[in-house]
């Protein structure tokens, strides 16, 4: 009996294996072999949609561009969950309504400690 299951780990790990040796494979080995190569000036500069590049590639952005980044994307997985639960509370009924009532409370509490940080204003 204990065959068997040894049978089926190996089984997974030459799946693990094989999905972690064919994609390096195919970047690191195959692709310089198969693609062209022609750098030039015009290839290698910033592509700032057709205007010319001034000043240097790397730019120090404020960090409050993604603090609003990751206080946008908290609120709309928030607008995720609440549809399908709008959609269905008929079939649901009061127990769901209690879970989304302390999944919403939960978020309104995030939502004041960063108003209260101070994280949402805008200098």
């Amino acid at each position: 009996m204990s065959a068997i299951y040894t049978n089926n780990y190996v089984i997974v790990a030459i799946f693990i294996l094989l999905g972690v040796l064919l994609p390096v494979a195919t970047v690191s080995i195959i692709g310089p072999l198969v693609r062209p190569s022609n750098p030039s000036a015009e290839k290698t500069t910033t592509y700032e949609s057709g205007n010319i590049p001034v000043g240097d590639s790397w730019v120090r952005f404020n960090v409050k561009y993604y603090i609003f980044a990751l206080l946008f994307v908290i609120f709309d997985v928030e607008t995720l969950f609440l549809y399908p639960w709008a959609v269905a509370y008929n079939q649901l009924g009061l127990f769901a309504l209690v879970e989304m009532v302390i999944f919403i409370v939960l978020l309104v509490i995030g939502l004041v400690y960063a108003w209260r940080k101070k994280v949402l204003e805008w200098n």
